[in-house]
């Protein structure tokens, strides 16, 4: 087998191929072992004749034809581990001379692993910053608190803002009710900007037992197309008003809401609570930022190949996303003013591209920084995925190929807390 290589770009190869005698000598064998199974000669069951006999009884046209599918296949697998190139989607072979038993020749091409070369690492210049909690922050948090503890107090007087009101209502779009705009005995608190800018204030200023219409418009960016801009008029009836009476920030409260001793108690946890919130969120963006980093000052190529599997991970994780909000693709685009296609050259092409580097770049810094996981680590690992999705996952834990997700998650967590420590 001789074989030459020739570099179509950074992330595909063309090889070619051309096999002698030999090589479709040892094709021609196994094609014939296969087609014996079919054939039927006087003396052998079938499915048991020799492939010597099998020869004189198949098909001259149909044994060339398998003959060249194997030796083809064999030598395709071959070839590419011997030139030490990981492919990534199955090659294109293009026969370009055959002649039955004697000679082949044909190109396989095939988009590959490309090789990355890092930037420098140990010095990318980013800051970690971390958002510090004011009093105002605690604050908000207690507030919440006590809401939720909260007395829901009916009164007869009119509806303000901070009041909860209960309502009946039918949405109308030219006096014709419209879909997903009929509901009674809502519960909705004024001030909360649950529903559409106008609503909430066309409310306020009523009283229990009275009947009224609000006409508001949607916003022309709402997600349902057909109401985006619309002028409707919802009919309301106002069945009770409620003045929410928080409870009383005092040693009481304190106790109630958790292991605390006084309110000075209370508010140093939840201040606690709020900075370690805040230093999670400020080291996984420091985390993103030196990725990117690295990428910018790295050459990174993109096989197209994985972007257009990572774009098929994408819009099946945001179809998911999208129905436990009762949406779909469909409605999502509508809502954005997109076509698919749109919608993927805007923004899923440049998010899969993105992840698609960082996979490289990493994997890449894993090599020169040699990172590796020990078994201990991997079980752990292995234990901490299972406790987490457990069942509900619906995953086999024992299968090999799912393990070795996981230890390839390990090792790219391993790698950027390394590259975080190279940039101390």
């Amino acid at each position: 087998m001789k074989t030459t290589k020739k570099q179509l770009s950074e992330t595909k190869v063309q090889l070619t191929i051309t096999l002698g005698q030999k090589e479709l000598d040892d094709a021609r064998q196994v094609a014939l072992t296969k087609l014996a199974k079919d054939v039927k000669a006087p003396g052998f069951r079938k499915g048991k004749v020799p492939p010597s006999i099998a020869e004189k009884h198949v098909d001259p046209n149909a044994l060339a034809q398998q003959e060249l599918e194997d030796a083809v296949s064999k030598a395709v697998a071959e070839a590419f581990i011997a030139e030490k190139i990981q492919v990534l989607d199955r090659p294109a072979v293009d026969i370009k001379k055959y002649v039955p038993g004697q000679e082949v020749e044909f190109t396989a091409e095939a988009e590959v692993l490309p090789a990355v070369k890092l930037g420098a690492y140990k010095k990318l210049g980013v800051k970690k910053v971390v958002d510090k909690v004011s009093q105002k922050d605690i604050d908000e948090v207690i507030k919440r608190m006590r809401k939720g503890s909260a007395e829901r107090k009916e009164v007869k007087a009119k509806a303000a803002k901070g009041d909860e009101v209960v309502i009946d209502f039918v949405g109308k779009r030219d006096g014709t009710p419209f879909d997903g705009g009929t509901a009674n005995d809502y519960s909705l608190e004024l001030g909360s900007n649950q529903f559409i800018p106008g609503f909430e204030d066309g409310v306020v200023g009523h009283k229990a037992g009275d009947k009224f219409d609000i006409n508001v418009t949607f916003p022309k960016d709402y997600h349902a197309t057909s109401l985006a801009g619309v002028e409707v008029t919802f009919s309301v009836t106002l069945k009770a008003v409620k003045q929410i009476v928080l409870p009383k920030l005092d040693t009481a409260f304190a106790k109630k809401a958790g292991p605390f001793k006084s309110v000075a108690e209370l508010e140093a946890d939840v201040k606690r609570e709020l900075k370690d919130s805040r230093e999670r969120e400020a080291t996984e963006t420091y985390k993103e930022a030196l990725i990117a980093k690295l990428i910018e000052k790295s050459n990174v190529p993109v096989p197209e190949v994985l972007v257009d599997d990572q774009i098929r991970s994408i819009e099946q994780d945001m179809t998911q996303n999208l129905a436990y909000r009762g949406m779909t693709i469909q409605s999502y685009l509508e809502s954005k003013k997109l076509t698919h296609k749109e919608w993927i050259d805007t923004e899923v092409r440049k998010a899969a591209q993105d992840r698609i580097k960082a996979g490289l770049v990493l994997a890449e810094l894993s090599k020169v920084e040699n990172v590796t996981a020990n078994n201990e680590e991997l079980v752990a690992k292995m234990n901490e995925y299972q406790a987490q999705f457990g069942a509900k996952s619906g995953q086999d834990f024992s299968k090999p190929e799912l393990q070795r997700d996981i230890a390839n998650r390990l090792i790219t967590d391993k790698t950027i807390d390394r590259l975080v420590e190279l940039n101390k």
